[in-house]
């Protein structure tokens, strides 16, 4: 009779896990409001129909089950998860141990079913992190020996082992003696209601049952930073319109990957490229008109680039002479930098607030060209006419992301908000200190 329930259990697991798995793999052709229900398993973990979804997983499968993180031997340890959003938990922690010796950094990565698998120090799957009290309470206990921990996008660390609730899982390491701080990531914290009274471009407005999921996720979140009193810490500029008391630590990419053999606009018709990661916030729809209309008159070659795996995008990127990046969120991240490091000439609509944030932080201009969907095609033309100080801008764009976005400028701008002001601070002590 057991045997007979063990089956009947691991086949609708299987299926269901194989539903999900495929819906997720194919989100970017879903509807945003089912693409929001499904994120919010991750979003909001704790609700019944989300422990459902990862118990059918095999969330309490002793099989599922991966080691805990491991505890670097250092006199500064430091704890970075659970999302690892475009693999920048892991390349934060890697740019923390290169500035500092006494430093050692590790993150885990919450992984969602088709998920896109970053590089992280630990994977869990999100059944596990949810549902697994043997592996929820030897994560507690190893995450408690770390110096610092840095909680990405407000979501818990534990899942059910503190019924999801984050401020618990900090009052938990606080007693242990370790520092915490948080930092957001884009829609965790974005308020929907306040971009679109920043540009006539935000994507918001379109979708209002998206719009209201997404600003009840951002009214949640402010009021739990506002409540904790952390630190706080945004990975692109544009957030600290949402959080002006928050530091700015810059994503991360590998510069040498990116880089690009030859020098841009030497073609007589230069390739103009657009990878749409996500073509409604992009603005692919508002832009291509034009594109279309420089392309058949030959002034450049557009390409549309999508579903290209990840190793082949440095080349595609460095065959280019002219990246579009994104006009509608009025800001940059990291497919922007990657552009930007293979010495191509950058275009966006980049908010004028932005821009004087990321002035403030480095004491440079980012060199990124402003368009809009309205003055994309001038601005093409312009960039077309001026090959000479195009280039130049783009050689900026070069010395600009070694600089700010190669892993030492985020490094240090954790130490010196964070990890050091903590330890002056006298938080630096307490149980949990020792290895």
């Amino acid at each position: 009779m057991s045997e007979h329930r063990a089956g009947v259990t691991a086949i609708p697991r299987r299926i269901v896990g194989t539903v999900i798995d495929g819906l997720m793999a194919r989100r970017a052709r879903l509807p945003r409001w089912v693409v929001s229900l499904m994120e919010g398993v991750a979003k909001r973990p704790g609700r019944p129909v989300s422990r459902l979804i990862a118990f059918a997983l095999g969330g309490t499968r002793a099989t599922h089950r991966p080691p805990v993180t491991e505890v670097p031997e250092r006199p500064v340890r430091v704890y970075i998860a659970p999302t690892n959003y475009s693999g920048q938990g892991y390349l934060w922690a890697r740019a923390l141990e290169a500035e500092r010796t006494d430093v050692g950094a590790r993150n885990l990565s919450v992984q969602l079913p088709g998920g896109f698998g970053f590089p992280a120090d630990r994977d869990v799957p999100l059944p596990v992190q949810n549902l697994s009290r043997p592996w929820q309470t030897a994560e507690l206990a190893a995450v408690r020996r770390f110096t610092h921990v840095l909680i990405e996008a407000e979501r818990s660390l534990f899942g059910g082992l503190l019924n999801w609730d984050v401020a618990r899982e900090v009052r938990a390491l606080q007693l242990a003696g370790v520092s915490v701080a948080l930092l957001s990531h884009g829609t965790d914290l974005r308020s929907p209601e306040r971009h679109r009274s920043l540009t006539p471009w935000s994507p918001y407005g379109e979708d209002e049952r998206q719009d209201a999921m997404l600003q009840a996720d951002a009214d949640r979140n402010a009021a739990l930073i506002e409540a904790l009193g952390l630190p706080l810490f945004v990975s692109t500029p544009d957030l600290l319109l949402d959080a002006p008391a928050g530091v700015w630590c810059p994503v991360v990419i590998d510069v040498e990957r990116w880089s690009a053999r030859h020098a841009p606009l030497e073609r007589a018709r230069p390739v103009v490229l657009h990878v749409p990661s996500s073509a409604a916030t992009k603005g692919t729809h508002l832009i291509e008109p034009v594109m279309q209309r420089l392309h058949d008159e030959g002034l450049v070659e557009y390409r549309r680039v999508s579903g290209v795996a990840a190793d082949e995008m440095p080349a595609r990127v460095g065959e280019a002479d002219i990246v579009l990046d994104q006009f509608r969120i009025g800001s940059y991240g990291v497919a922007a930098c990657e552009a930007l490091a293979a010495g191509r000439v950058v275009v966006g609509h980049v908010l004028p607030q932005v821009r004087e944030a990321v002035r403030a932080a480095t004491g440079t201009e980012l060199p990124i060209t402003e368009a809009t969907p309205d003055t994309l095609e001038s601005v093409l033309r312009e960039i077309v006419a001026d090959r000479t100080g195009s280039r130049a801008l783009a050689a900026e764009g070069e010395r600009f992301v070694r600089r700010v976005h190669s892993g030492g400028f985020s490094a240090q701008t954790l130490l010196s908000a964070w990890i050091d002001a903590a330890a002056e601070h006298g938080h630096d002590s307490g149980p949990g200190r020792h290895v």
